[in-house]
């Protein structure tokens, strides 16, 4: 589990599908989701499977977390990381945050807390990401955890029915530790 001030970051198990279910099928969370809202829990069910499948491959190939408070253990969202090839040392991070906590700085907390952990226990050398260009909160969660936009891929998000461009992001091992205090 990771911590920080107001979060607990844990591996995620069957028992958040209630939470991960009525996350995904927020219209608000799926705006710029390639995945679509789904149909059924069953569809929900099929994905948290896979993730856990993936969490228990050696050598380990992705880390998804669920986000909650401190507090009162409340499921605020979702965190990952899918590693590259070891011989790379690189990630790429994604995010997914129920509607009621956008704009409280949970988001980027928990995003500094996984690059940290990719970065000083992972041992990685590069952490990407990448968000719909419209993602105008997403683009800022990245910014402020000290990730630099890099570029600009052009129609590469198939969003509901629809081609959209992406920006991609990037951090590298030296500018974290240099930049971020966890």
């Amino acid at each position: 589990m990771l911590k920080t001030n107001r979060l607990n970051i844990k591996e995620i198990t069957f028992d958040n599908m209630n939470n991960v279910h009525k996350l995904h099928s927020l219209p608000e969370t799926d705006e710029f989701n390639t995945l679509g809202i789904p149909e059924t829990i069953l569809t929900t069910e099929k994905i948290l499977a896979e993730w856990l499948t993936l969490q228990k491959q050696e050598p380990r190939t992705s880390y998804v977390f669920s986000i909650n408070q401190n507090e009162d253990d409340c499921f605020i969202g979702l965190i990952a990381m899918n590693l590259g090839k070891v011989n790379y040392r690189t990630a790429e991070v994604w995010f997914k945050i129920h509607k009621d906590f956008w704009g409280k700085g949970y988001t980027t907390e928990a995003l500094i807390k996984l690059l940290d952990f990719g970065f000083n226990d992972l041992k990685l050398h590069r952490i990407e990401a990448g968000c719909a260009v419209e993602n105008i909160g997403s683009s800022k969660v990245l910014e402020k955890a000290g990730m630099i936009q890099e570029g600009l891929k052009r129609k590469k998000l198939p969003i509901r029915g629809e081609w959209k461009d992406n920006y991609f992001y990037g951090i590298l091992e030296e500018d974290f530790n240099k930049i971020i205090t966890v």
